[in-house]
């Protein structure tokens, strides 16, 4: 997966957006820039997602309101918000949410361009994690209903005649279809087929 490279500054004023854009094509950032963020909401669907650098208070629709809309759709932007007053309840709450940093303006230059990497890192990490998990996902989408049974039960540590005896099935088709599991899931071992169900949330059955 290639870095994630794409800078997107939301702030109402002008001044701050040009400025900002100014600095971060300097350092070699591919930059958008808007001034609310329904109109970011907008123009950065189905982008691959980066850094944003986002003001506090924005008209309409304001930064902390932004960034749950961002979660909620388990979007893969990292924020980093700037705001002309200091806040700190805002600054815990955006925190706790995932924000990168929050910074006051005007934010020294290095500091800024340091958290855009921080977020940039961050962006391109969370991403190559999603890409994993969706393979696996789409492994798991290849098993037939039965296989499924049968993988649920083998990363719970039963054996295959364990298996059978709760299927009501022969324990020699038990071995088949726990071979097509291994197969299609791509694991060498048990433990690493449990580690990707894990990944994924699958639990062991119960029964």
């Amino acid at each position: 997966m290639s870095p994630a490279v794409k800078v997107f500054v939301v702030d109402d004023e002008h001044g701050v957006r040009k400025g900002l854009e100014r600095l971060f094509r300097a350092a070699g950032f591919e930059v958008e820039t808007s001034a609310s963020a329904e109109d970011f909401l907008t123009r950065s669907e189905g982008q691959e997602a980066g850094c944003l650098v986002l003001d506090y208070r924005l008209p309409g629709l304001d930064g902390l309101e932004l960034q749950e809309v961002l979660a909620a759709r388990e979007s893969n932007w990292q924020v980093i918000f700037l705001t002309g007053r200091g806040d700190i309840p805002a600054t815990v709450q955006a925190m706790q949410a995932g924000a990168v940093d929050f910074l006051e303006k005007p934010a020294d230059e290095s500091l800024l361009l340091s958290a855009v990497r921080r977020a940039l890192h961050r962006a391109t990490e969370a991403g190559a994690q999603k890409a994993a998990l969706d393979a696996i996902r789409a492994r798991v989408a290849t098993l037939s209903a039965r296989e499924r049974q049968v993988m649920e039960h083998v990363i719970k540590g039963r054996l295959n005649k364990q298996i059978a005896y709760s299927l009501g099935t022969a324990e020699r088709t038990v071995k088949v279809q726990r071979a097509a599991v291994m197969q299609k899931m791509g694991a060498k071992s048990v433990a690493e087929l449990v580690r990707m169900a894990a990944r994924i949330g699958i639990e062991p059955t119960s029964t």
